[in-house]
């Protein structure tokens, strides 16, 4: 297939703002910037910045760079290496080298198992063109396990399913969607772009082609007046689509994103901790025999030991809501707190001496009670974004 040249001149090797967190060791390989749809009323990522392909054969000349990087790494240090011994190396080189070469310091220093491609949208580009990257990351890195990307359900509908087989085929085996909610409701009033039909549909095809799926849905998004909804509707969604992994990110809401002047405004109402646990609970009974590995990796999450492979674990996981719900306001206070201040993981933290003494240490400090706790989690969670 012959390709026209780009007239865009190369700007060395890129990487772009985010990746899912469970995609911290990966090689990230830009292949779009920005995201093209870049509406949505909650997100703080993109805004007033262009969506744009990357022509492909810059993409392929990032890909060749970090494998010279690689390979040069491998080579003079077969056992290892610090940061004094890259300090020669990486003295003369100009800022697009030096991404290449830090690139590879984190994909041999994480194992070289998994690359991700950026940007928010990856799927976008024509599937000739995404099958061409796929085949040549394949013949530089034949040790990756896992090829991953973001995609829209709007996007994946338009995919052909043969187009996503030879994806597939090609070496991409994980796609992460963000679903968000499954209901109309939600999706509609935070602008996501997708249907609750739309986000089926693209988990069933991304299934059907023989790859994982995993699957975000945000605890809070419809408020209170649309938790209900939010609950079950995104738990209907997720019975129908069987994703391989279900990941929570619970809502926060920064100062600059549009869906904080509804919040300030009163038209919503945010809700409390408590009441986002009530949430999860609906959301998790409602789930049902599906075989999903529901993950609750996220910092702003309230909850990081909701964990586990449906459908055995699922009572395991909704004890774990209902023993907070359980607390008196005082203990779910100071579990709060010491969530938000990195001093506890997982409920059972409460039980151990000095975490609990540290907790309580910070209630004190900042005269925190359970009648202001939500509204100082709000202002620690902004800090985190």
């Amino acid at each position: 297939m012959t390709r026209n040249k780009s007239t865009e001149e190369y700007q060395g090797f890129e990487q772009g703002p985010i990746r899912p967190p469970s995609e911290a060791s990966s090689l990230l390989i830009r292949i779009t910037r920005n995201c093209p749809w870049n509406r949505c009323t909650f997100c703080p990522v993109y805004k007033r910045s262009t969506f744009s392909l990357r022509p492909v054969e810059h993409v392929l000349r990032d890909i060749d760079t970090v494998h010279h990087y690689v390979l040069l790494l491998q080579e003079k240090f077969a056992g290892g290496f610090s940061s004094t011994d890259l300090t020669p190396l990486t003295r003369d080189l100009d800022h697009g080298e030096r991404m290449a070469m830090s690139a590879a310091i984190n994909w041999i220093r994480g194992g070289m198992h998994s690359i991700f491609l950026q940007d928010a949208n990856s799927l976008i580009i024509k599937p000739d063109d995404l099958v061409t990257i796929l085949k040549h990351l394949q013949k530089c890195f034949p040790q990756a396990q896992r090829i991953t990307s973001y995609a829209r359900s709007h996007t994946i509908r338009r995919i052909k399913d043969d187009k996503l087989a030879e994806m597939r085929e090609a070496g991409l085996n994980r796609i992460h969607i963000g679903m968000e909610s499954g209901s109309d409701k939600v999706l509609k009033s935070v602008k996501k772009g997708s249907t609750k039909e739309d986000h089926i549909d693209a988990g069933q095809k991304v299934k059907k082609a023989g790859m994982q799926l995993s699957e975000y849905v945000m605890p809070g998004l419809g408020g209170r007046e649309l938790s209900r909804d939010h609950a079950v509707e995104t738990a209907d969604a997720l019975n129908r689509i069987n994703p391989d992994f279900i990941r929570m990110r619970s809502l926060a809401i920064p100062n600059h994103v549009e869906l904080y002047q509804r919040y300030s405004s009163g038209e919503f109402t945010k809700l409390s901790d408590r009441e986002t646990a009530e949430e999860i609970l609906l959301f998790l009974e409602e789930l049902g025999e599906i075989t999903a590995t529901v993950k609750s990796d996220h910092i702003l999450n309230l909850f990081e030991d909701i964990e586990g492979t449906l459908p055995g674990d699922k009572e395991k996981m909704i004890s774990v809501v209902r023993t907070f719900l359980d607390l008196p306001p005082e203990e779910q206070m100071l579990y709060q707190v010491g969530r938000r201040t990195g001093v506890f993981r997982r409920l059972d933290d409460l039980k151990a001496p000095s975490a609990r003494a540290h907790a309580e240490a910070n209630c004190r400090r900042f005269n925190i009670t359970p009648d202001n706790v939500d509204e100082v989690i709000e202002e620690l969670i902004k800090r985190f974004i």
